[in-house]
């Protein structure tokens, strides 16, 4: 069956004016019927105000305290109602108004379990001009141990294989998402499908690039989730990641 509706999710704790970006970069999207899940850890910065006078019919806002941005991702997972669900940082937009309407058609298409594309990065200062980008073409599920995952903001998947995969770990600090896909594609197998395309324009400074010690504790809970779930790996296998960083950073 045609996928008739996408939900994007939004989790957001304080964003300030940069989540009205997010929010109209769905807005703008052609696809026919989509819904906004925005869930707030209880902001008091004028967030929830901001948004209520932007959300259309059929979106949804939630505004309480939350246990952190995988708790909040499982809350707007679990309450999203379209065939296929994405997931949008609060300071992230879609590259174009036809994202979501190619990922519709890639589904429809191949029968995928998951819809990958690429990443693009900007500065804050500069949203108009690309200083790397994370293709996401290059990952195997077999190449997880060497930390190499597909890009996360690009990563749709249908609701039955969130039901199927289960939700981000809350005992993980920065790297849940990582752990999320190891388990997705290596202890389900799920089927994805690559569109050679910029999807989502990422803004440089996120909680796990923002300095050293957050790459250290994202490397050892990279190395902490592929031991358990099977995976052989060690930390400098994880941390060959960098180099790869590197070279899209030589590549842009």
């Amino acid at each position: 069956m045609p996928v008739q509706k996408i939900s994007v999710v939004t989790v957001c704790y304080n964003p300030g004016a940069i989540l009205l970006e997010a929010i109209k970069s769905v807005q703008m999207q052609d696809f026919p019927n989509v819904e906004h899940v925005i869930i707030d850890g209880g902001s008091t910065d004028g967030t929830v105000a901001r948004v209520a006078e932007l959300l259309r019919a059929g979106d949804i806002l939630v505004s309480e305290p939350d246990k952190g941005i995988y708790d909040a991702m499982n809350k707007g997972v679990t309450r999203a109602s379209g065939e296929v669900i994405a997931l949008l940082n609060a300071d992230d937009r879609y590259a174009d108004p036809g994202v979501l309407s190619r990922i519709a058609a890639e589904f429809d298409a191949t029968g995928a379990d998951a819809v990958l594309g690429d990443v693009s990065f900007f500065r804050p200062a500069a949203p108009e001009v690309s200083v790397r980008r994370y293709n996401s073409g290059a990952f195997r599920p077999s190449r997880v141990g060497w930390g190499m995952m597909p890009a996360h903001p690009a990563m749709v998947l249908t609701r039955e294989a969130y039901a199927k995969v289960g939700g981000y770990r809350t005992d993980y600090r920065i790297a849940a998402d990582f752990e999320f896909i190891v388990r997705a594609f290596r202890q389900h197998k799920l089927r994805y499908s690559y569109l050679r395309d910029v999807m989502v324009k990422m803004q440089m400074g996120g909680v796990s690039t923002a300095d050293w010690e957050a790459r250290r504790t994202i490397s050892r809970e990279m190395l902490r989730a592929c031991r358990e779930n099977g995976i052989r790996t060690n930390a400098a296998m994880i941390n060959s990641r960098f180099l790869r960083k590197a070279l899209e950073l030589l590549r842009r």
